[in-house]
């Protein structure tokens, strides 16, 4: 069995959990192929061979993809992943070496058991919805998002108006400062704290949600998944910025920009034992009466 392992960041905390780590892996007869940046870093600092293989990204085109994409940081290091897999549909584990996650739930104390269970195929995989951007010319090199797509005016510039469609209808236009479109993967990220509802991973919908609406009316509408989304885009700036997930581009008004739901999907793997409802509890402080703390 091959595995990949992915970090954003190497921060110096995570170098000797990450060492002991890739020491056990290999221990279980188990071969790995690391990302360059990590590869790079840990060479340097005399804690891997310079002969591991490596790898920048994969794809579907890609021959002998790994079982799985390990990624060791927090949510942010998942969803910088799906630049790595891109549409390859390459597993990913994610290893939380920070505060709890909605995506990264793992710890460097259960991932040996983990990997055990690969091997053994005792583990399940979630299949999340993934936005794709279509645009008259080309903006981001990985068309894909996540958690969401922004549409967001630049600095401190004056509201934009967005106008906006489904499957080429009319919906409304969007006096604010900006709107975000999430899967349900994302109904728990920015979408949320701008007052947008939280959705189950496997709905099959996805939410408009003004940012700083001007019409205090405008609310965050649910929509079915088979929507496309248009835009047209105006403001006294000619320069806006559009976000696929936390990945930023500056686009100007000439351009034609259009989101739905992707044809892949990106897959997450989960333990027989994970649970999304006690996740969100412990995220959200739910039930937790903080008045006599």
């Amino acid at each position: 069995m091959q595995l990949a392992i992915y970090v954003k960041v190497l921060k110096e905390e995570y170098l000797a959990p990450i060492t002991k780590l890739i020491k056990a892996i290999k221990k279980l007869e188990v071969s790995l192929i690391f990302h360059e940046y990590i590869h790079k870093e840990l060479v340097m600092r005399k804690l891997l061979s310079s002969n591991e293989n490596v790898f920048s990204h994969f794809d579907s085109s890609h021959q002998n993809l790994p079982k799985a994409l390990i990624t060791i940081g927090g949510d942010g290091t998942i969803l910088d992943s799906l630049t790595i897999v891109k549409d390859a549909e390459i597993p990913v584990l994610g290893i939380n070496a920070g505060r709890l996650g909605f995506l990264a739930v793992s710890s460097f104390d259960t991932i040996l058991l983990l990997i055990k269970d690969l091997q053994s195929g005792n583990y399940l995989v979630e299949k999340r919805s993934l936005l794709s951007l279509s645009s008259s010319r080309s903006i981001f090199s990985t068309p894909f998002a996540l958690n969401d797509f922004v549409l967001h005016k630049k600095d401190s510039s004056s509201m934009i108006t967005v106008h906006t469609f489904l499957n080429g209808q009319y919906l409304t236009s969007y006096w604010a400062d900006g709107l975000i479109i999430a899967t349900p993967t994302g109904s728990t990220g920015y979408s949320l704290s701008c007052g947008g509802p939280i959705m189950f991973p496997k709905a099959k919908t996805l939410v408009i949600t003004p940012i700083a609406p001007h019409n205090l009316n405008m609310r965050p509408v649910v929509i079915p998944d088979d929507q496309v989304i248009t835009f047209e885009l105006e403001g006294r700036s000619k320069t806006f910025m559009a976000a696929l997930d936390a990945r930023s581009m500056n686009i100007t008004t000439d351009i034609q920009l259009a989101i739905k739901k992707a044809d892949i999907s990106f897959h997450l793997i989960r333990t027989h034992n994970h649970n999304f409802l006690e996740t969100l509890r412990k995220k959200m402080n739910w039930g937790l009466d903080t008045r006599n703390n």
